[in-house]
């Protein structure tokens, strides 16, 4: 092959893989304009938490009741759970607790087997119903426990203490956390020679919490008081006219609002 020949040769490979060199460069730098710029140094931080808590008296309790009824005959096991039911609704309107605040909030029906003697057969039908009670005369809440347990209601699931003011008191505390929080970066700052800058970076939990709870509920866990071994021993305040003496004997105490705020400053 003559040398002119050859030469057109290797022009013509060139100019043939010239096209994929080209791609190869055009993806290369595109690969580098993504890529993220990274700073040429992090800036130095103060990082802190701060946390406040506001105690509140309660204005409203929320109350969990429930009426449990037992016979081999599922009608009647109904109709004695709504009589119970009736009577107890019936005492709280008397008392004075508005519809609103009052609600059924849960119906069960459920088959009781012997499995001694058959799986297949029940020997009675339970039938359960829950009233959930908003009560904000806190002063008559224990007359209203008792009344409710001398007119149908044989479980007590829980009691819950609250706030009707949740929101004011958790801004309470929340601005006293961060208050809290720029006072422990200020000491910090001053303790190293340094000033505390702008806020870099904030993350903010609040919660509320109070005496009782519902430790024990049905379609949860079966449980809570059982009244019908105690309802004796509180008959004398089973009604609502006796509430005067029975809130010598009932304190409501304080609920807990709390905030806890994680806050990184700048350091300038």
């Amino acid at each position: 092959m003559s040398p002119v020949t050859n030469a057109k040769n290797q022009l013509a490979t060139n100019k043939s893989h010239h096209p994929n060199i080209m791609k190869t460069r055009l993806i290369l730098a595109i690969a580098l304009i993504a890529l993220p710029l990274a700073p040429a140094f992090a800036e130095p931080q103060i990082n802190v938490s701060g946390s406040a808590e506001v105690k509140v008296a309660p204005d409203e309790i929320h109350l969990s009741v429930g009426v449990e009824t037992r016979d081999e005959n599922l009608d009647v096991a109904r109709r004695q759970n709504d009589e119970r039911i009736a009577r107890a609704l019936a005492f709280l309107k008397d008392g004075g607790v508005k519809d609103k605040d009052v609600q059924t909030d849960f119906i069960s029906v459920e088959p009781d087997y012997n499995y001694n003697s058959s799986h297949v057969k029940p020997v009675a039908y339970i039938v359960r119903k829950s009233i959930e009670i908003r009560v904000t005369a806190i002063t008559n809440f224990e007359g209203i426990v008792t009344g409710l347990l001398a007119n149908g209601v044989n479980y007590v699931h829980g009691i819950d203490f609250r706030t009707s003011q949740l929101r004011k008191y958790r801004d309470q505390a929340r601005e006293l956390a961060i208050k809290a929080a720029k006072e422990k970066a200020d000491a910090m700052a001053s303790a190293l020679g340094v000033k505390r800058g702008k806020v870099y970076n904030i993350n903010v939990n609040d919660w509320s919490g109070g005496w009782g709870g519902y430790g024990g509920r049905w379609g949860a866990q079966w449980g809570g008081f059982n009244a019908q071994n105690n309802i004796q021993n509180l008959g004398a305040l089973s009604d609502v006219a006796g509430a005067d003496t029975a809130a010598e004997t009932f304190s409501v105490g304080e609920i807990s609002v709390s905030a806890t705020v994680n806050v990184s400053f700048l350091i300038e």
